[in-house]
């Protein structure tokens, strides 16, 4: 026997005293490092692999709204084409995040995580060297199949290394609170390359920083192939094409509405959006009633208080995608900010972030998951107000500050809490699909939600320009509210403690039914 299979063995939870489970041992293994780790730096190393997942992913999208105006200069991008290297991007991650989830279930986490990550460095170069706004747009979709391959294969990594316990809540509010520090690492170097270097170093840069995590990774990360091709996991190609050509159609219908030359009322928007529909109405039938095998398998949802759960984060996230784009143009058109200013005025998302993490980790398993999550939609509720009701020439301290501070409230708590609820309530073998489903809840709920917000900003265009972003804030406000509101009434969760984890569960189950037979 060897030290790790003898560690592994003295760390089992199964030990009972006087029939019952002992709960110090769990407080125990909820506490320490992982057996997989032989100290202090592989941990730190692959912790640090894993987070730079979120880091990259907010990085290339939240940068690119301060870039635009440059992309456009440079580029000669058309103005009825200048949301493509935002949407190109967010399109691909949204309609292939459930095939790559399951590519991570069949071929584990290790290999998809590294290939997404060697993936985006490649299109991130491309990117760089782009000479026409039609390659640029190409490519910034190449980007989005590296992020649709990491983002659910790092959940999985997370969720199948930390059993559930302090630890786990804490490496998992780190990973989130990474979100809001891409988010600020994005807008700064966007706004340094656009003020003083080219566009493309934007591109190189972030291409730094996904080698960097590459070569991290294929060192620090465990290899779990073995493992994972024992779960005889196959691949759902019904469920791939439909869901793949319907995410496709029905999301390009709602961002390109507001910019077709007779909005919905253009016959190719028309069609497309139909047919979305259909396909995504013929991927739940397939899903749920033909094939064996699906990507989103039914037993997902049937954890309770998953599909409210689910329906509330769809409202969330879709008013976070408004907050991020919106804030920073109403500060850049009406606040008269510059790209570095905007770097400053972002600093308190990122330095909230880092502050929610620690915090987090330290009350997650003492409080109601419920209140949090209730407290993270209140911030979601308050990014949105600030800026609604913002005057003209309206200071940064009254009002920017405060929606920076609600926002990162917002998405940190709700997306560690999230990730820990889902992770801890599915089994090791379904780990990718727990990642997928919480990614793509996350990106479609952007996706879809900013398309609309897009559609209220042409709408009431006639208002004045500045009227019609203040419409797009109560529109982002009203969507956190539905999310508020359905959590309210539908969704309980219990604090984050340690516990055992899902497989250990249905295993003394099995064990109990046997005895009893």
């Amino acid at each position: 026997m060897d030290f790790r299979q003898k560690t592994e063995e003295e760390s089992s939870p199964s030990r009972e005293t006087d029939g019952v489970l002992d709960e110090l041992t769990l407080e125990r293994l909820g506490r320490e490092r992982p057996p997989s780790f032989s100290g202090a730096w592989p941990e730190v190393a692959f912790c640090f692999s894993i987070i730079m997942s979120q880091i990259l992913a907010e990085y290339f999208i939240s940068g690119s709204s301060v870039l635009l105006p440059a992309l456009i200069e440079k580029l000669d991008f058309p103005l009825a084409s200048a949301i493509w290297p935002s949407t190109s991007l967010s399109l691909a991650v949204t309609s292939t995040l459930l095939t790559f989830g399951r590519l991570t279930d069949m071929f584990g986490g290790y290999a998809v995580y590294i290939a997404g990550a060697g993936w985006l460095t490649i299109s991130s170069i491309l990117c760089g060297v782009s000479q026409s706004w039609l390659v640029l747009v190409i490519f910034r979709a190449l980007q989005g199949l590296g992020l649709a391959a990491f983002l659910p294969s790092g959940v999985m990594i997370l969720g199948k290394t930390y059993r559930p316990g302090p630890r786990k809540n804490f490496v998992f509010s780190i990973y989130g609170a990474c979100a809001a520090l891409g988010f600020f690492i994005g807008i700064f170097f966007s706004g340094l390359c656009s003020q003083y270097l080219s566009w493309r170093w934007y591109f190189f840069i972030g291409a730094i920083l996904s080698a960097i995590t590459t070569l991290s990774s294929i060192f620090y990360i465990p290899r779990d192939f073995k493992e994972t091709r024992g779960n005889e996991v196959t691949m759902d190609w019904a469920g791939c094409i439909l869901s793949v050509s319907g995410a496709v159609l029905f999301v390009f219908a709602i961002a390109d509405s507001s910019y077709a030359p007779q909005g919905w009322r253009t016959p190719y928007i028309l069609v497309c959006f139909v047919l979305g529909v259909l396909l995504l109405g013929a991927l739940a039938y397939v899903e749920g009633w033909v094939v064996h095998n699906p990507l989103l398998p039914g037993d997902i949802f049937a954890v309770k208080y998953m599909k409210p759960l689910v329906i509330a984060l769809l409202f969330l996230y879709g008013s976070l995608g408004v907050f991020l784009l919106y804030a920073v143009l109403y500060m850049s058109d009406f606040m008269g900010a510059t790209p570095i200013q905007m770097v400053a005025w972002t600093v308190p998302m990122a330095a909230g972030g880092l502050i929610l993490s620690c915090v987090g980790g330290l009350i997650f398993h003492r409080v109601s998951g419920t209140i949090l999550l209730l407290i993270s939609c209140l911030g979601y509720v308050g990014s949105g107000l600030f800026f609604a009701v913002v005057p003209l020439g309206g200071n940064y301290w009254a009002f920017v500050f405060p929606a920076m501070i609600c926002g990162t409230i917002g998405i940190d708590i709700s997306f560690n809490l999230t990730n820990i609820f889902i992770t801890t309530n599915m089994p090791r073998a379904k780990q990718g699909m727990a990642g997928a489903l919480i990614n793509c809840t996350l990106h479609m709920g952007i996706a879809v939600m900013l398309g609309f917000a897009d559609v209220v900003h042409t709408e009431t265009s006639h208002l004045g320009s500045r009227q019609s972003y203040k419409a797009v804030f109560w529109y982002e406000v009203g969507l956190a509210a539905l999310g508020l509101v359905t959590v309210a009434l539908f969704v309980r969760i219990k604090e984050a403690k340690s516990e055992l984890t899902f497989d250990e569960r249905e295993a003394l189950a099995a064990g109990a039914s046997r005895v009893q037979g």
